[in-house]
């Protein structure tokens, strides 16, 4: 017997489409706002998290940003090939590698911390603050955070 019936899955349906187009639309503009830096929205929460030391290896990016590690590893070679990232041996631990931005990977990244805000803040500007507020605690109530 099929648990999905047409009265209960349309809704969930509704709801998955309009997240995955709203996520759709953020990174187009994202995408533009980018454009001539060498990086696209792929990149952005690597660099970001990178910056603000949230993450220090490809496992630990891979958890913050809830992507394979496969993922991880071709976007911290395209940063590096990029010159933007750094791998370095951990000295304790030579199995561990540690992922640092360059210079050149710091400056996007605070750049990207500038336009982030910019291109969020068009899309959200007709929410209330207390709009803004439950959309924020919505999403990580699903996210289960």
């Amino acid at each position: 017997m099929s648990q999905h019936h047409e009265d209960t899955f349309l809704p969930v349906q509704r709801i998955s489409f309009a997240l995955s187009k709203a996520r759709h639309l953020l990174t187009a503009d994202m995408d533009v706002e980018l454009a001539g830096t060498g990086v696209s929205t792929s990149h952005i929460g690597a660099l970001l998290l990178l910056y603000v030391d949230l993450a220090r290896t490809s496992a630990g990016l891979s958890r913050a940003l809830g992507v394979d590690a496969g993922f991880v590893t071709r976007l911290v070679d395209r940063l590096e090939q990029q010159g933007l990232v750094r791998r370095d041996r951990n000295r304790p631990d030579r199995r561990v590698v540690n992922l640092t931005l360059t210079e050149a990977g710091r400056d996007l990244a605070a750049q990207i911390a500038e336009i982030a805000p910019t291109v969020l803040n068009r899309r959200l500007c007709s929410f209330t603050p207390l709009e803004f507020a439950t959309l924020c605690g919505l999403l990580h109530k699903l996210l289960d955070e």
